[in-house]
This record gives C-alpha cells, sequence and structure tokens, in this order.
C-alpha cells in the first residue's frame, strides 16, 4: 500500500464531490440552513400560540379568563363570535378556540359546575399537545381565584431553589443545534462515501482503477480520508459560524477534542457507508437501506430521548452502534465542559467500533471488486 496512491485517490474524490452539485448543495444545507432551522422553528414549549375566544357570558369571570392568555405562550386572544370559531379553525387561523357558554358566572356562584368547551386544532401537534394542559391550567386557576375571592399563591411546605446548570437561560435552541451537529456528521458521512462509491459504479470508471496499480485498501482508505476531511471541515465551519456565531450557543469544552472525537465517529460512520454501498446495487436502493440505518442511530443513540428513558436491551445493543457513543462524547464536552479524562471510555469505544467496521467493510468491499 502507497501514501502516494490514497493522497492522489483522495484527491480525486475530492473533485468529483465538487462536480456534483447536488451533494455539494446538500453538505452546506445540513450545516448551516438546516441546523439554524432546526434548533429555532420547532419549539419544545408552547409559543405565541393562536387563540381565539367566545365570550357569551360577557362577566367578570369570564373576563378574567379572557385576559389570562397573554404572550410569550399565546398571542393576544381574538374575540371572535361562536359561528366564526369553526370558520376560523378550518381556515388554521387560530390553534385554540376557547367558547365560554351564556350563565358561565351564574351557575359558577350557584354552585354547578359549567362546561367550557376548548376546540384544538391538532394538525399542529406540538403545541395542541402542550397548549391543552396549559389552557386547562389557566381556566382552572381563575376560576378559582374568582371562587375564592382572592389572587394568590398557595403555601407549598417546601421551597425549592433552583439553580440550572450548563443551560441558565432553559434556551431550548441551544440543545437543539448541538444535537443537529451531531446528526448531520453522521448523515453526511455515510451519504458522501456510499454516493461516491455507487457513483464510480454507474459511470463505469471502478473498472477503470482496477486496471491501475492500486489496491483495494487504498482505494477504500482514499474515500474514507477524502469524504471524513469534508464532513470534519463542513462541522467544524457550522460549530464556529453558526452555531457559536449566529446562534449565540456557548461552548462550554475544547473544540479540538470535540473534533478529534468527530473524526473518530468519521472513521466508523465512513466504512458504515462503504458497507451499505457494496451491498446496494443502486442509488435508489443505497437509499431505502440509509432510512433503515440512520432512523434507529439518530433516535437510539440519545440524541433524540435521553438513553435512560429507554429499556435496558435497547441500551445495551444500542452500545455497538458508534452514534451512541459520540452523542455522549459531544455533549459531554460542548455542553458541560468535560476533559479528556472524562470522555476517553467514549474515545477508545469509537476507535474499536471503527477498527472492526474497517475490517468488514475492507472484506466486503475486495467481494465488491471481484
Amino acid at each position: 500500500m502507497r501514501m502516494a496512491n490514497i493522497v492522489q485517490l483522495g484527491f480525486k474524490e475530492l473533485r468529483g464531490l465538487a462536480r456534483d452539485p447536488v451533494l455539494v448543495v446538500l453538505i452546506l444545507y445540513a450545516f448551516s440552513l438546516s441546523i439554524y432551522t432546526a434548533s429555532t422553528a420547532m419549539p419544545e414549549t408552547l409559543n405565541n400560540a393562536a387563540i381565539a375566544v367566545v365570550d357569551e357570558d360577557q362577566s367578570p369571570a369570564s373576563s378574567r379568563i379572557l385576559t389570562a392568555f397573554y404572550p410569550p405562550y399565546f398571542t393576544v386572544p381574538k374575540i371572535i363570535s361562536q359561528h366564526e370559531m369553526d370558520r376560523r379553525m378550518d381556515a388554521g387561523l387560530d390553534t385554540f378556540a376557547l367558547d365560554i357558554p351564556p350563565n358561565f358566572q351564574r351557575d359558577l356562584l350557584g354552585g354547578k359546575s359549567p362546561t367550557i368547551q376548548l376546540n384544538v386544532d391538532a394538525t399542529r401537534m406540538s403545541q395542541a399537545f402542550t397548549g391543552g394542559g396549559y389552557v386547562q391550567s389557566i381556566v382552572s386557576s381563575e376560576v378559582s381565584e374568582f371562587l375564592n375571592r382572592y389572587r394568590g399563591a398557595g403555601e407549598l411546605p417546601v421551597n425549592l431553589a433552583l439553580r440550572s446548570r450548563f443551560n441558565q437561560e432553559l434556551n431550548k435552541g441551544w440543545f437543539g443545534a448541538i444535537t443537529n451537529v451531531i446528526s448531520s456528521i453522521t448523515m453526511l458521512s455515510i451519504i458522501l462515501t456510499g454516493a461516491a462509491l455507487i457513483r464510480e459504479r454507474e459511470h463505469g470508471t471502478i473498472e477503470h482503477l482496477l486496471v491501475m496499480p492500486v489496491t483495494p485498501n487504498e482505494i477504500m482508505i482514499s474515500k474514507i480520508w477524502s469524504m471524513g476531511l469534508v464532513v470534519l471541515a463542513a462541522s467544524a465551519m457550522s460549530l464556529v459560524f453558526v452555531v457559536q456565531g449566529i446562534l449565540k450557543v456557548p461552548i462550554e469544552g475544547s473544540v479540538a477534542l470535540f473534533l478529534f472525537g468527530a473524526a473518530l465517529q468519521l472513521f466508523a460512520t465512513t466504512c458504515m457507508g462503504i458497507f451499505l454501498a457494496t451491498i446496494a446495487g443502486s442509488m435508489p436502493q443505497f437509499g431505502l437501506l440509509l432510512m433503515m440505518v440512520l432512523l434507529p442511530l439518530q433516535v437510539l443513540s440519545g440524541g433524540v430521548t435521553p438513553r435512560e428513558s429507554m429499556p435496558q436491551i435497547i441500551q445495551d445493543i444500542m452500545l455497538l452502534a458508534p452514534n451512541t457513543h459520540f452523542v455522549i462524547l459531544a455533549q459531554a464536552i460542548l455542553f458541560r465542559g468535560a476533559g479528556l479524562g472524562v470522555v476517553w471510555p467514549q474515545l477508545l469505544a469509537l476507535l474499536v467500533i471503527g477498527g472492526v467496521l474497517f475490517v468488514v467493510s475492507l472484506r466486503q468491499f475486495r467481494r465488491f471488486l471481484q
């Protein structure tokens, strides 16, 4: 195996990537606009939910409920009539529509239990799921304070002094930005290496390589270092300019240590991409394989939901995946400022998993070339 061949073949892969505008746009989008929109456009908490109120009672009690909805959780309530309620919901103007019936205050003071109708646009799933509980809590609180004739908070037997570490503002975008960088690194590394191999097979250039004085080891390693370098450079630029620059997410730990861990992750995932490409016969088949592999890697690795909330058998199985260790490593470094003394087990695990995947992928790649 000659280093000069590996370098020259790697440069060939970079030139081939530069001539593929679709993949270039995908890389730019995945590490810029995708990270920005994913971390800001889908809030985990209720944010400016559109609400309208049909006040058929026009009483002090209904007025208290009406004025209890305000930003940032809700927009200023729209006062509408009953015949407008369904039309506005059908048009998507309101996420919540509250209908306060006539004689609402009279029934409250008479000891009855009047019913308030709440219509929810469930197509806006994230807000509908959270907002229903918010509306119920607000209405119950206002009714209780109206009946008790005073507004005040109940005394708790214990006072909790809350101190938030690592994300003092409880900003949901901070977690989303880092998570999306991690996801993009895994996704792009598998796609680029797999697409590079399939592109050569479809264009017939793989036969040209076979008649040249190069070995399968050199061809495979050239694809690994070239595509890994592209993803590593893009992730570093994204971390500096998008995450830290535009989104203003503070990075607690060493960026260099994170990039070293990302390089080990790329070693494992690029090998995985080559393995999948040797199994797939064409680009559509490769896309189907990606769906089967990427979804479990992203969802079960701990990047979307904590690993502790998963069944123990799933946690044990996912220890075989490089993503699991990379998510633990990245969150420890970027969120909590962990050093090498904390994340060395994850670095070692990534190196071992990458080595195993390299051996398996190289064996499959040699069969692919025969």
